[in-house]
């Protein structure tokens, strides 16, 4: 049975261009980047989308999920927080007076070290950003749902291929 032609998509029309211009260039690469970095910019939008019903930005999600998913009493230190979403500490600063203005996470002493602050889920915070993940991983579903289980199941392992080889080159 011969493969099913899949229709040409924006990156297509770039790759013509490239060959007709620089035959020289094999621009596979160019196609593979460039699919993964427009599927990337389409589905952020759709996620900032999921994420602004419930006024947050996408940082505000990953901050509040990372308290989040740590666990009851959902508290972590900065260091850990800013490591963990691969940001610089004054950023981290930052966004923590923001959600804490905003009523979404406390401060609490560490008890490991009196010099040192944690940060800290309130209720407000863990109320919001569990309703929050409710729609985040529905909606989540629902941008992959015209996928069969099978090619779902292919691209993870494949992305997860790309991912374990770009990781060891930093």
């Amino acid at each position: 049975m011969a493969a099913k032609k899949r229709a040409a998509d924006a990156v297509d029309a770039i790759l013509d261009q490239w060959r007709r211009e620089r035959p020289d260039l094999d621009v596979g690469a160019m196609g593979i980047i460039g699919r993964i970095k427009r599927c990337a910019a389409l589905l952020q939008r759709e996620l900032d989308r999921c994420f602004s019903d419930f006024g947050m930005t996408r940082w505000e999600f990953d901050v509040l999920a990372t308290l989040r998913r740590s666990g009851a009493p959902y508290c972590l230190a900065p260091t850990e927080l800013f490591s963990s979403l691969m940001i610089s500490s004054g950023t981290m600063t930052h966004r923590l007076k923001g959600l804490e203005s905003r009523g979404l996470i406390k401060r609490v002493p560490n008890r490991d070290d009196a010099r040192s602050m944690l940060v800290q889920l309130n209720a407000a915070g863990l109320k919001l950003i569990d309703r929050a993940v409710d729609a985040h991983v529905a909606n989540e579903q629902r941008l992959l749902a015209s996928i069969n289980s099978a090619d779902l199941a292919a691209l993870d392992a494949r992305l997860a291929i790309l991912l374990a080889a770009l990781e060891t080159k930093k």
